[in-house]
């Protein structure tokens, strides 16, 4: 793959702004939200958590705008004051993938990527876009998908955006940056519309919901695909484990699970981060944590857009040492992208 010097990336209409303005379904608050509010509203210790089957039908109905805005603020305070057992995890994710229209699945002898970026940067220079570039120059389908703008923090797309690359409006668009070897840029507006109106209430709540937690599990992909998965708080690392132990769908594919770095899906430049491979039902340690060390890695000396796209595009180039940690993530994905398509018979191709 070429660099961003060297090949221009196709610019696509950026339309987020529109798809969000866009994005709010229909209220028809037709919807009976009191019978699971009873149930996951009870407080922490409480509070019952709901089935598989009525998570997904309580989550499709806040997709679709059937339940009113009293009951859709009563259910996201009570779960995130209960927290998301498996099965709610497991049921939302399942409505949520049946909302909108799957990626077709690209050729190759790579699954694809999925690199989820909804945090950005707020200390650290985000190097999500590193990550995408490095796999998409081997060969690997990477889509990225995220916010495009969050206050006080610099986000994968302005970094993308600096180095050359458009936003991917639509499932055409991320076909074209597969077939050009480079990673797929696609706001959440365009990739699930329906989710994104309810990731967007946190303006109007004041703090985060489900959906937050959903959109970094989410495989959009009609085929199986490979998630890079990263959590914050130990009890997500917990029930994420599980639910990709004993829920995930097999035919959805895998998922490397890490710690975030500041919320990114991408290896800590200073110190490797564990990584958990998830892979039919199965779970394989493939990165130890590194010991706490005051050596540091190098890096873009500010975290702005323009600063971190100048540093990404002299490491692709060799002027920069690209941070081993990360070098270490991107072998580990193609390790389990290639050994996924292998085992649904991609290598027959």
């Amino acid at each position: 793959m070429n660099t961003p010097t060297s090949t221009p990336a196709p610019v696509f209409a950026n339309t987020a702004a529109a798809a969000a303005a866009a994005a709010a379904p229909a209220a028809t608050n037709s919807f009976a939200a009191a019978p699971f509010i009873k149930e996951i509203g009870r407080g922490k210790k409480g509070a019952r958590s709901l089935s598989r089957l009525d998570a997904r039908a309580l989550y499709g109905a806040m997709l679709g705008g059937a339940v009113s805005d009293l009951e859709l603020g009563a259910i996201m305070l009570a779960m995130r004051i209960k927290g998301e057992s498996v099965d709610e995890i497991a049921g939302f994710l399942d409505a949520a993938e049946a909302s909108f229209d799957l990626l077709a699945a690209p050729p190759g002898q790579y699954v694809p990527v999925l690199i989820p970026s909804y945090n950005g940067a707020r200390k650290m220079a985000n190097l999500t876009p590193l990550l995408a570039l490095l796999l998409a120059r081997e060969g690997v389908p990477v889509l990225v998908h995220g916010v495009t703008r969050d206050p006080g923090r610099v986000t994968s797309a302005e970094i993308f955006a600096e180095l050359g690359f458009g936003i991917a409006a639509c499932a055409v668009d991320v076909a074209a940056c597969h077939a050009l070897g480079q990673p797929a840029f696609m706001p959440i507006e365009q990739l699930a519309p329906k989710m994104a109106y309810l990731l967007s209430l946190r303006r109007r709540l004041g703090v985060r919901n489900s959906t937050h937690t959903l959109v970094k599990i989410l495989q959009p992909y009609q085929g199986p695909a490979l998630r890079l998965v990263s959590y914050t708080h130990p009890e997500y690392l917990a029930m994420l484990g599980e639910y990709f132990m004993t829920a995930a769908p097999a035919g959805r594919g895998d998922a490397l699970l890490m710690r975030g770095t500041e919320g990114e899906t991408v290896a800590n430049a200073n110190r490797a981060n564990q990584i958990d491979w998830f892979h039919g039902g199965e779970r394989t340690l493939l990165v130890q944590r590194d010991a706490p060390t005051d050596a540091l890695a190098q890096m873009p000396h500010e975290r702005d857009a323009a600063t971190t796209a100048a540093w990404i595009r002299r490491a692709l180039n060799g002027g920069e040492p690209v941070p081993p940690s990360i070098l270490e993530q991107v072998a580990q994905c193609l390790l389990a992208s290639r050994a996924l398509k292998a085992n649904i018979g991609g290598n027959h191709e």
